[in-house]
């Protein structure tokens, strides 16, 4: 099965009611609740700020755009190293307006039916109104309560993701809730945390928890043993989104795009068909050769193309932050 190649700009079915939702609000008044969202995330005080509908549709305005093109490169990921995941239900952990199971219905055909969980009611009544309607999002249920009672009443999933999720919880509880996700996750769990040291802290954490308790790593890593990379160096990628003109405005922003910087990590239940080696940061190219930074199965390797190798380094040319690529360099 080929990879599906997933757009990591919003589609046009939810982009049409984003914008319908805009109508008679004033941008500024939106900017402005955008901004004080945004800083409130930035100190760490998670979604409790938003509290009203105006509030809700800042924030996905805002942010939405940025964290369904992470989703969908994680996703991508995932598609890339077991080509034959095919899931039929998803439950989305710390959904707020619903991003990552907008990305997943996009990223899988075959998704029948969605679960989404979040216990911000302003968040939850957005997600709704933007799944109405939507071709692929008509079996959607969301209750409204914390994220641990859910999970546990929660049926098994295909699909589990949290993203942007996990830091909004204490230290104590993460442990516990990333328990609770992989007991749910008949096949596969996907977490995506900003791509910070703090976020990327927080992957290797429960990366290396769930592979004591049976998971297998999919992407980004080739391997399941223990992250390489050393301090003060930390493993994120950056996916580049254009940003539509109410983003610009939302934003305060006058360039065209932006780029989400993210970590992730996919487990599954089986290991995965294909892991390959992994493009740690831009390759630097020159006339006499390409150097990359690759993680692979034996650890971390300076890759250096030379352009006498005409395969090799035309190959390496088109190798960009993030991509999986062949071991045989």
């Amino acid at each position: 099965m080929a990879t599906r190649l997933i757009s990591p700009s919003l589609p046009a079915e939810l982009k049409a009611a984003l914008d319908a939702k805009l109508q008679g609000i004033r941008r500024n008044e939106i900017a402005s609740r955008a901004a004080k969202i945004s800083q409130t995330y930035r100190n760490g005080d998670g979604s409790g700020v938003i509290r009203s509908e105006d509030d809700a549709l800042a924030y996905a305005l805002a942010r939405m755009p940025a964290t369904y093109a992470a989703v969908t490169a994680s996703l991508t990921a995932l598609s890339e190293a077991a080509p034959d995941f095919a899931p039929e239900n998803m439950l989305d952990v710390g959904a707020g307006p619903g991003t990552a199971s907008f990305a997943s219905a996009a990223a899988f055909p075959t998704l029948r039916s969605f679960t989404l969980i979040d216990s911000n009611p302003a968040l939850r009544t957005l997600a709704l109104d933007l799944a109405r309607g939507n071709s692929r999002l008509t079996d959607l249920t969301y209750p409204i309560c914390d994220a641990h009672t859910a999970i546990r009443k929660a049926d098994a999933a295909d699909l589990v993701i949290a993203s942007y999720v996990v830091g909004e919880v204490g230290e104590a509880e993460q442990s516990e809730l990333a328990k609770l996700m992989w007991a749910k996750s008949a096949k596969a769990l996907l977490i995506v945390e900003p791509g910070t040291p703090a976020g990327y802290a927080r992957i290797i954490s429960l990366r290396a928890q769930l592979i004591a308790a049976g998971a297998h790593v999919a992407a980004p890593c080739p391997h399941n043993d223990s992250c390489p990379l050393m301090a003060p160096d930390w493993c994120h990628f950056a996916q580049r989104l254009p940003r539509s003109r109410a983003h610009k405005q939302v934003k305060g922003a006058e360039l065209p795009y932006e780029d989400e910087k993210f970590a992730f990590v996919s487990l599954t239940r089986e290991a995965a068909a294909r892991r390959r080696s992994r493009v740690l940061a831009q390759p630097v190219v020159n006339k006499a050769e390409v150097t990359a930074k690759l993680c692979t199965a034996d650890g971390l390797v300076l890759a250096r193309i030379p352009r006498r190798d005409k395969i090799g380094y035309a190959q390496a040319r088109r190798w960009r932050w993030g991509d999986a690529v062949a071991d045989n360099l």
